[in-house]
């Protein structure tokens, strides 16, 4: 979080410098649209991920007994409320958690997961997703993606503006002295190459919550065996059809199994890794 909030401040000095003149004008800019990103994002955050998903929320006990009593053991165990839980329709097994806090938390599981998972695996699982809850994961992810999105936009309106008119730099190109030229050069590196560090922060952000939400389920379930035997089904499992992929960092595995393992830009670590650290445990 502190290489984003870094990586926020220097691409609106860069914006700034390049285009007005003044690096305070554009970390000033940059702050505006961090904080208007992120309030967007974490307000709407769980409304927005369910419908993407396309999931429908159960209600009662009677819909789904097995998952509902789990989930409900679970909470707690944990000392969270009961987060609402949510069904997705798809054959491939999966589950995530939403919410920026356990008092406003859902957690999604498909019918994939309820078909092909015993009740010790669904409690690994569901372990997962109710530790990503307790440890405030899904806010960190969800401040990551909108400060990502961010700075994408900062990248673009600086490159934009040199584009189409070099901002006011470009009137004072001809005072410029050497220091300022390598200055300038910088700025536009920054605003170039700013996404995509921005993103390989997201995801190993992302890669290093899903290794404390495993080591937490086991502290909740005092039973790793049960993760293990779920994440070898999920991980040989299709891919998903339902799954929106920009929401593909928040299942407990990649739904869209595109990724290469041990990727810089995976979302997810090797199952193969994240079962080795369990069995060591």
């Amino acid at each position: 979080m502190f290489a984003f909030f870094l990586l926020i401040l220097l691409i609106g000095a860069a914006v700034g410098y390049a285009n007005f003149n003044s690096i305070t004008t554009g970390i000033i800019m940059a702050a505006i649209i961090a904080a208007i990103y992120m309030g967007i994002m974490v307000l709407n955050s769980t409304k927005v991920v369910m419908g993407l998903n396309k999931g429908k929320e159960i209600t009662s006990k009677e819909q789904y007994p097995m998952l509902w009593n789990v989930v409900e053991e679970l909470s707690l165990i944990a000392k969270i409320p009961m987060p609402k839980i949510y069904i997705i329709d798809d054959p491939s097994p999966n589950a995530f958690a939403a919410g920026n806090s356990p008092e406003t938390a859902s957690v999604a599981a498909t019918t994939g997961i309820l078909e092909k998972l015993n009740r010790e695996e669904l409690e690994g699982v569901m372990a997962h997703e109710v530790s990503h809850i307790r440890n405030y994961d899904i806010r960190l992810s969800t401040i990551a993606l909108a400060l990502t999105a961010a700075i994408a936009l900062l990248a673009n309106i600086g490159t934009r503006m040199m584009w189409f008119g070099g901002g006011r730099r470009s009137s004072n190109s001809k005072n410029d002295n050497g220091s300022s030229a390598i200055m300038l050069v910088i700025s536009i590196i920054l605003m170039i190459l700013a996404p995509l560090a921005a993103t390989l922060v997201q995801l190993a952000l992302s890669r290093n919550r899903e290794y404390l939400a495993d080591a937490s389920a086991v502290e909740l379930t005092r039973n790793p065996q049960g993760l293990i035997s779920a994440l070898n089904k999920i991980s040989q499992s299709e891919p998903m059809k339902s799954a929106d992929p920009s929401s593909a960092a928040l299942y407990i595995e990649n739904p869209l199994k595109k990724e290469t393992k041990d990727s810089l830009f995976s979302t997810h670590p090797a199952t193969e890794k994240r079962i080795a650290r369990l069995e060591a445990m």
